[in-house]
């Protein structure tokens, strides 16, 4: 059996590694030039880095990330809402990993160039035009200038590339241009001092503005680390028309960000300084899609974000991709047939990520801090009164078990 991946990202390399390590002939091909290492900060979450772990990239990727033991919520005034321990110390048995995204990329990249081989990877290819027959399919590729450049043949081929998909429009045709939930994010990095346990995650805000601070990679000296920033505010309504999609990845302005910071009073980290300090930084609008009613036609499917795009709430983006990859490699393995194993691995994921999406549009498991936000403005004197320990368990608990990474441990109560 081999198998036609369309895009370079962690999806399709991580499927990739999934399927050779299961015996199956793959190649993958992407439309840039090179496979860049971009982005910011993510996290990772355990039942994702238990994936990565089994694939022997545990040790690669502690080299390249920080073990996130604690997460804070607290709402804009700094006060705590909730805390808890994450990866091993909530009970896992692999950790949660903080991360650059081009390096957790990177990682995976670099092993599927070990394993399968340079050969395996073709850039400068964007998928032009795909056909079905009843013993395979075939893609052809083209470069920047329309001219062709591959021709691949497959039992199935996977659309892994991303929001803005090729084969998911080819599939949908008219389902038109992702859906803007009027949220801006700014994102950046700086060596900055660590906080609390040079581990720590903080989520601050509430319903119309947070701000997200954690480490991703060792800093300058013991006592720094290279420390994410994320501010995300509402700038525009539901269902609004997103920027262009040149836009989506550009250069951030000062002088829009700034009076947005100054509404948050973050203890344990100067949050404003960190991002004053940072030369320069991006915004991106907050996208998703609907959920689609089905991934799969004949031997051709949809991973990662080309399936499934959600808000960045949750930690659950990339986290998801690498499920995804599990689990078509799994059925790919097992079923008789590839239109059987495509439809096998539909099955199993599509309802799952659909209620993260829906989720997440919800607020996730930051619905805790939205919640208080509404009932209590102007910050409060005693949480409990507020909102009870079992409803904010209850909160993030629960997206915790929808998107799969609840710990295993009982008893392991958040901090009140």
């Amino acid at each position: 059996m081999k198998a036609i991946i369309v895009g370079g990202g962690i999806g399709g390399l991580t499927t990739a590694l999934m399927l050779r390590a299961r015996g199956i002939d793959c190649e993958l091909f992407e439309q840039s030039d090179t496979i860049r290492e971009l982005g910011v900060g993510i996290n990772t979450l355990p039942h994702a880095i238990r994936e990565l772990a089994g694939l022997g990239l545990l040790d690669r990727l502690d080299a390249a990330a920080i073990r996130t033991d604690e997460l804070y919520y607290l709402n804009r005034h700094g006060q705590e809402v909730w805390r808890e321990p994450r990866g091993l110390g909530a009970g896992h048995d692999v950790p949660q990993f903080s991360i650059h995204r081009g390096r957790l990329q990177g990682v995976i990249h670099r092993a599927v160039e070990e394993r399968l081989g340079e050969g395996a990877i073709h850039t400068g290819c964007r998928l032009g035009a795909f056909a079905q027959h009843e013993g395979g399919v075939i893609a052809h590729f083209f470069d920047r200038t329309g001219a062709h450049v591959e021709t691949a043949q497959g039992d199935v081929l996977i659309g892994a590339d991303g929001i803005h998909s090729r084969v998911r429009e080819m599939l949908f045709p008219d389902e038109g241009p992702p859906c803007w939930n009027g949220l801006m994010l700014w994102r950046g990095a700086r060596d900055w001092p660590s906080f609390l346990t040079g581990s720590s995650m903080i989520v601050a805000g509430g319903l119309h503005a947070k701000v997200v601070v954690y480490p991703i990679a060792e800093g300058s000296s013991p006592a720094n680390r290279l420390t994410n920033w994320a501010v995300l505010v509402k700038v525009g309504e539901n269902n609004a028309t997103p920027p262009r999609r040149e836009d989506w990845s550009r250069i951030g302005k000062r002088e829009e960000l700034m009076p947005h910071v100054e509404r948050f009073k973050v203890p344990y980290v100067d949050v404003r300084s960190l991002i004053s300090a940072t030369p320069e930084f991006y915004e991106y609008p907050c996208c998703d899609r609907d959920p689609l009613p089905y991934w799969t036609w004949g031997r051709v499917t949809l991973l990662g974000d080309a399936a499934h795009p959600m808000y960045p709430v949750g930690s659950n983006g990339a986290s998801q991709a690498i499920l995804d990859a599990r689990a078509l490699a799994d059925s790919l393995a097992h079923a008789e047939h590839p239109r059987q194993a495509l439809l096998a691995y539909e099955a199993k994921r599509l309802p799952m990520t659909a209620d993260i999406v829906r989720s997440n549009r919800r607020g996730g498991p930051e619905g805790v801090i939205d919640a208080v936000e509404q009932l209590a403005p102007d910050g409060f004197t005693d949480i409990e009164k507020v909102l009870s320990h079992a409803q904010r368990e209850a909160i993030v608990r629960g997206y915790a078990s929808k998107a799969g990474f609840a710990a295993p441990t009982l008893g392991l109560a958040a901090v009140r």
